[in-house]
């Protein structure tokens, strides 16, 4: 399990958010929505206790799988090098990987549906292959509660398609606690159970997907209005999006 209670962050006399609490347990997804500088980054950081809290009590275990917003450059190591770095916290300062944390890491790949990368260099990979290392590199960390921060910005449709896949393979198989930061309300209904919405008044309100997922909630959070759209998925079944009202055209 992951959360907060109660909390607080401030940096002076600006508060980024006060006295909010939730939790998401290991077998639930929660996807975190809000307009830009509402405290999105904030908020996971003080999940993971990187940013110290003004009041209140964070719960996370020890150890968290954690994808940030930009996957740094790691020159010259490989894709499974740079897994491997997801066992460190289990190392200790001077320990060196062992074959069992090499079988992790490989096992991360797998889980990740990331073999291919292995072997390539990191710093030489595109967007799409840097984040499925680094996804992988979490899930070798062996912790059950997984942190994505904005897992699918300045990737291409292909790429945001193939990481929403993974992060809902992960949430139907029950066995993680799942947090990630988005701009997009598709991308909940695409891998969420729960939604936490940063009201851009200051408040924030949570609940489930289909409560949360909402024309009215969401025009109020991002000040424009939503709609509801029917669209075919992958397999031809009938699905709903929701957008905002300038998109598309009209019919002519």
């Amino acid at each position: 399990m992951i959360g907060l209670d109660n909390a607080s962050v401030a940096f002076g006399q600006r508060t980024l958010f006060k006295n909010i609490s939730f939790d998401v347990p290991v077998g639930r997804s929660m996807a975190i929505l809000g307009p830009n500088g509402r405290g999105k980054t904030t908020l996971l950081r003080a999940l993971l206790g990187f940013q110290p809290l003004a009041s209140g009590k964070r719960h996370a275990p020890k150890v968290a799988g954690y994808v940030p917003q930009h996957g740094a450059s790691q020159a010259k190591l490989t894709g499974l090098e740079v897994v491997v770095m997801g066992r460190a916290v289990r190392l200790g300062l001077f320990g060196q990987p062992s074959a069992k944390d090499r079988e992790a890491a490989e096992a991360a790949l797998v889980q990740a549906g990331a073999c291919s990368l292995a072997g390539l260099r990191y710093d030489r990979m595109s967007g799409g292959q840097r984040q499925m290392v680094l996804i992988a590199r979490a899930l070798a960390t062996g912790s059950s509660v997984l942190v994505f921060d904005e897992p699918t910005s300045a990737l291409d449709l292909g790429n945001q398609a193939r990481t929403l896949e993974l992060l809902d393979r992960l949430r139907l198989r029950r066995d993680f606690a799942i947090i990630f930061t988005t701009h997009d309300p598709n991308h909940a209904l695409a891998a969420a159970d729960d939604v936490l919405l940063m009201m851009p008044g200051g408040d924030e309100v949570n609940g489930s997907v289909a409560d949360m997922i909402q024309p009215d909630k969401l025009s109020e959070l991002y000040g424009v209005s939503m709609r509801w759209v029917d669209v075919n998925g992958a397999a031809g079944e009938a699905r709903r999006a929701i957008l905002p009202a300038f998109a598309g055209i009209e019919a002519l």
